[in-house]
């Protein structure tokens, strides 16, 4: 560590600041040719396409100063995701920022940018305390980010440093791609099945209120091959209803942390006491876990017995398996959001839930499908477990890289 050197991040960053959103509300994100990332987009390590918004070249020449470039890093600033930071993925680029995240460009002739990225991960807990600390809440400003101190070594270090780190968020890379794909696989077998039929063509085909359908095959409710089960949350007040480890629990907040399609449990356990005082009802494994509100729409497999919170509508597999109740409700998002109701927010109602209409086939065909699609449905978890275990390994190995404590 004696050839470490600190400095402040605004002394070796040649910009940090952040930028701000069009006006116009709904209207500025019509479209165009010029990505605009917001907070929803900059996840921990990574980034997301969801949501991602569009503006047109008018509105980039307003943010011009806040035009991205390559290997910039991004900082969430303000809000639930403040100080989760990734570095900006070549094809976002043009793009520009609005006001909730900051860029952080690091020096090249001083700073490795991935070092810069990993740094920043390293120093979460304080950056946390530090935006909940300040004037406004939950908010890092950009005196804070230019101030804090960083300890460095030489150049050539910090790139043997994050060599180590960029390593194993390749993997993790590598098998977020060969999932995407897998879903891809299993979405188009989804529709090839049970929208436009094709193993069943050569049969007879008769009308129906969702169109012509195979002969045999009729139009039901959904509740007529799974349970829709809702969920509820103990009182907050009562510190026993909860604990770091004892019945799973999950909330939509926990998939918005870390969106991934098999779920074991969420940031926090219920005890027994708090599960019999409250209305989560214990879920087995393999059910289908749908977010029904704040958003909806995210989904995610039970990996064991679990139970939510009141913002989960979920599917428990009854005539039809894990698979195909997986692929039929993230098919059906869009009517689901469009059917929705609410003043401060839409929510699915259970009765809702309960009454989607699905067309359900001749005895058998529902069994063959989860034969088919057990076999990508489980290369998935095996990636995803995979990646779990890659990212607590690099989690493991951050800080006493940052430190020094293990030197490279």
């Amino acid at each position: 560590m004696s050839e470490w050197k600190t400095y402040k991040l605004g002394d070796i960053c040649t910009k940090i600041g952040s930028g701000a959103t069009p006006s116009g509300g709904k209207e500025a994100y019509k479209g165009g040719d010029y990505n605009l990332v917001r907070s929803q987009n900059v996840l921990d390590f990574s980034f997301s396409c969801e949501g991602l918004a569009q503006i047109n070249e008018e509105q980039a020449t307003k943010l011009n100063n806040v035009e991205l470039q390559a290997n910039d890093v991004l900082l969430n600033i303000t809000g639930d995701s403040v100080a989760r930071t990734c570095l900006v993925p070549t094809y976002v680029l043009p793009a520009r920022v609005n006001q909730h995240v900051a860029i952080v460009r690091a020096n090249k002739d001083i700073l490795d940018c991935y070092y810069l990225l990993y740094f920043i991960q390293s120093q979460k807990t304080n950056l946390l305390s530090l935006a909940s600390g300040g004037a406004t809440r939950n908010a890092l400003t950009k005196s804070m980010i230019e101030n804090y101190e960083i300890s460095l070594p030489s150049l050539s270090e910090q790139k043997r440093i994050s060599s180590i780190l960029k390593s194993l968020d390749d993997k993790i890379e590598n098998n977020r791609k060969i999932n995407e794909n897998l879903e891809q696989q299993a979405q188009a077998l989804f529709k090839s099945w049970f929208i436009d039929f094709e193993p069943f063509k050569d049969g007879k085909f008769v009308d129906s209120e969702l169109g012509t359908i195979p002969q045999g095959w009729r139009v039901g409710r959904l509740e007529e091959i799974c349970e829709i089960v809702g969920g509820g949350t103990p009182s907050k007040s009562r510190l026993d209803y909860y604990s770091e480890r004892a019945i799973a629990w999950l909330t939509p907040k926990d998939l918005s942390n870390h969106p991934t399609k098999f779920t074991s449990r969420g940031e926090n356990d219920i005890t027994q006491i708090g599960y019999e005082n409250s209305s989560a009802k214990l879920m087995p494994k393999g059910s289908v876990l749908f977010s029904s509100r704040a958003p909806i729409g995210y989904i995610t497999i039970a990996e064991n017995d679990i139970c939510t919170n009141q913002g989960f509508k979920s599917a428990v597999p009854g005539i039809a398996g894990t698979s195909f109740l997986y692929c039929f409700l993230k098919h059906s998002v869009p009517e689901i959001e469009s059917k929705a109701t609410g003043t401060t927010f839409k929510e699915a109602s259970g009765s809702l839930m309960k009454s989607l209409p699905v067309i359900i086939p001749t005895d058998g065909i529902f069994h063959e499908f989860e034969k088919l699609l057990a076999p990508i449905f489980y290369a998935q978890q095996v990636k995803e477990s995979e990646t779990k275990y890659l990212a607590k390994l690099r989690d493991t190995l951050l800080p006493k890289l940052m430190s020094g404590e293990i030197e490279v």
